[in-house]
């Protein structure tokens, strides 16, 4: 096997849908808060455009870039709603999925034993691509203040060192539910430009945000980090189109020339019709992203409501994305502790904090991607589990 193999290791869902699949075969009765997919329907009307593709025979090998009609309505939406210009034919591309599209960035971006800033706690999904790409990655400690985490320009000239090439940053950032603000993008902007430190933006829970809080692209911030940056997005989480594999890179036309000859070697973009779908959705009717977004206000109110009041436990209030950070560090306990014992003690499951980082510590992350029953009961046995731990 290749060496470069030692370097990754299962994503924390992963490693735990394992625990899961084991327990389950032995009989126990588990309920998921852990996964961040949308049980909501992938809209009709995006369907409808999917079908017709097929019908029409759009089934052959895609443009490699992307096809020509996607490109034009990615571009159309980043003018519309992130107030970003970018050339259809030149400083876009199509990705099967916003993961591909981040570790093709990476490959473009980084040398051997460069170093990747990223904000602790993140997705550790993160860190496996930048090992294949051959970097290393530079933790910058993160804290909770005001009842968030907070990410501050301040934080990143800690962490910082002169062997930085990029940052990743994820706004809304999972798993934490902050949005970043105009004022602390600002200070991050500046950091990039003043460190000499590219940006990979990836902005997937974009369309998710609550009470008052607006996405902000850290691009539409500053104008002069637009030449140092890849903005990533897909349309899994804003269409519930997550088996869909849609997404997209923008950034500089040299830069997208090089992520172009990455993907060129492995994925050669979205199949046709999905592309055409993914078009739809982009262009056509948005009063479904909005509705989503309401059925997900509803399900966050619900999971603040029916976990507050337990001693030992906080709930963070998440302005943006489907998952809610609970702040267990007055149970003094491991957070993977309470992890297990939740789902070996009360059969519910969710991601312990430090699974993202050790400034996660001390935290659970329970998603609300799904509702219904699943969201009722899961919720009922967390709230029992945690207060059972209170009480020891």
């Amino acid at each position: 096997m290749a060496d470069r193999l030692s370097a990754l290791k299962p994503t924390a869902i992963n490693a735990i849908l394992a625990e899961v699949r084991e327990a389950q075969a032995q009989g126990k009765d588990l309920v998921s808060l852990m996964r961040g997919e949308p049980d909501l329907k992938t809209p009709q009307h995006i369907i409808e455009a999917c079908t017709r593709a097929l019908a029409n025979g759009r089934t052959t090998y895609p443009d490699n870039r992307g096809e020509k009609p996607f490109r034009e309505a990615v571009a159309a939406k980043l003018e519309r709603d992130n107030q970003l210009r970018y050339d259809p034919a030149t400083e876009i591309l199509a990705t099967t999925g916003a993961t591909l599209g981040i570790y093709a960035a990476l490959m473009a971006l980084i040398q051997e034993g460069d170093e990747v800033l990223l904000p602790d706690p993140v997705y550790d999904a993160y860190q496996s691509p930048v090992r294949l790409a051959g970097g290393r990655i530079r933790s910058v400690p993160t804290r909770i203040v005001n009842g968030r985490f907070a990410l501050r320009a301040d934080d990143l000239e800690y962490a910082w060192s002169s062997s930085a090439r990029v940052l990743i940053l994820n706004t809304p950032w999972n798993p934490v539910g902050t949005v970043l603000t105009r004022e602390e993008l600002t200070g991050i902007a500046a950091f990039c430009e003043r460190r000499d430190v590219a940006l990979i933006t990836d902005e997937i829970y974009e369309a998710i945000v609550y009470e008052g809080h607006t996405h902000v692209s850290p691009l539409a911030v500053s104008p002069g980090l637009r030449e140092r940056s890849v903005l990533v997005n897909s349309l899994s989480k804003t269409y519930a189109m997550t088996g869909w594999r849609a997404g997209y890179c923008a950034g500089p036309a040299p830069v997208i020339q090089a992520i172009y000859l990455i993907l060129a070697q492995s994925s050669r973009g979205p199949s046709m019709f999905v592309q055409d779908a993914a078009g739809e959705a982009l262009a056509g009717p948005q009063e479904c992203v909005a509705e989503m977004r309401e059925e997900y206000t509803r399900r966050r109110e619900q999971v603040l409501s029916r976990l507050d009041g337990i001693p030992g436990v906080t709930m963070l209030q998440p302005e943006g994305g489907f998952f809610a950070m609970a702040d267990v560090r007055g149970l003094h306990l491991p957070s993977n502790e309470i992890r297990r014992k939740l789902m070996l003690d009360h059969g519910v499951v969710v991601v312990h904090g430090a699974a993202y980082g050790p400034g996660g510590e001390g935290t659970l992350r329970v998603s609300f991607a799904s509702g219904g029953e699943t969201l009722a009961r899961g919720l009922d046995r967390l709230r029992e589990g945690l207060g059972r731990l209170a009480e020891g």
